[in-house]
């Protein structure tokens, strides 16, 4: 696997490593490719969440906790210098494949260093019962990135701040609940943040390439996407009604819709889930115009609604919107 090298160890903003993703993905024909990144105080949100449901802005604000949302599903997350992430780029399409391929190599890895780790859940790695490492995943024409985070060690009031939702107190209770949850590596490994990262490197990778300056500012070009306000905040339609709710092995789930006489107008469906296909193409305008019943819902859906949105079932899908109990 080819590792992908910055020329210098300039401080960047996390949107610089996401549009570094994309570059990478659009650019180079390497099959797998990877690198690692740590940034200052940071919050990103999955492609499908809503900032103000998500982010503790006003904590953010506080603690120069810097904001940013990214084109992959899955839950929102904190990253400052005393973690790491990690950025897969492959040429495998299949999504199961990609995702278990890159979340054993990972895996393979901390056992290397003697640690219990395991996969877990749809996009998880565990020491013991504890979460290490939370991954997600999207797709560019010909390409697939996996992204995800890796525990070192990381401040915990500045993470459980920043994803408490406004008006829930931060106490130290709730610091030492979220503390029992995860895993930090330096408590499982006698090796330092940067002797870690270089055991990674030869272990997953056996070449490397620097990118020069014309790279560089072409990923600055893709970096200015990521720091609109419009793909930061989102553009949030009308709506009347709202359905919520928890799926199994798919994730949570919020349908905004705009109805009129009980026809969907327009819709919305924010949430930790994991898109695996083109979610507006595929399940957002073909139920524009339908009524609001299982039959006109189901004849209006692709049977398998697996291939969007990561596990999930058609029935699921339309028993959340109609509110049908199962």
């Amino acid at each position: 696997m080819l590792y992908i090298a910055l020329p210098h160890d300039t401080r960047r903003r996390l949107s610089f490593y996401l549009a570094m993703e994309e570059y990478v993905a659009r650019h180079i024909e390497e099959h797998d490719c990877f690198f690692m990144w740590q940034v200052e105080p940071s919050v990103i949100f999955g492609r499908n969440q809503l900032i103000e449901n998500e982010v503790n802005i006003d904590f953010c604000h506080r603690h120069n906790i810097r904001t940013y949302r990214r084109k992959s599903g899955g839950g929102c997350v904190y990253a400052d210098m005393k973690n790491i992430m990690f950025s897969y780029i492959t040429s495998d399409d299949n999504v199961g494949f990609t995702f278990n391929k890159y979340i054993n190599m990972v895996v393979t890895v901390l056992r290397r260093l003697g640690t219990d780790a395991r996969a877990n859940g749809r996009n998880d790695i565990m020491i013991g019962d504890r979460k290490v490492s939370g991954n997600a995943f999207y797709k560019l024409p010909g390409r697939s990135i996996v992204h995800g985070t890796m525990l070192y060690d990381t401040d915990m009031e500045n993470m459980v701040g920043s994803i408490t939702p406004t008006g829930e107190k931060l106490t130290s209770k709730g610091i030492q609940s979220v503390r029992q949850r995860i895993a930090l590596l330096k408590d499982y490994i006698n090796i330092d943040i940067e002797s870690f990262k270089q055991f990674v490197h030869d272990n997953l990778c056996d070449s490397e390439r620097t990118l020069d300056a014309g790279d560089i500012a072409a990923i600055e070009e893709i970096e200015k996407e990521y720091l609109s306000p419009d793909f930061i905040y989102g553009n949030n339609p009308k709506y009347t009604v709202t359905r919520r709710g928890r799926i199994d092995n798919v994730g949570y789930m919020e349908i905004r819709m705009e109805l009129k006489n009980d026809v969907i107008k327009s819709l919305n469906i924010v949430g930790d889930y994991f898109l695996t296909g083109d979610i507006d193409s595929s399940i957002i305008n073909p139920l524009k115009g339908i009524p609001l019943t299982y039959d006109a819902l189901a004849s209006a859906l692709p049977r398998h609604t697996e291939d969007i949105i990561m596990n999930l079932k058609r029935e699921d899908l339309i028993n959340l919107m109609i509110e049908r109990k199962q």
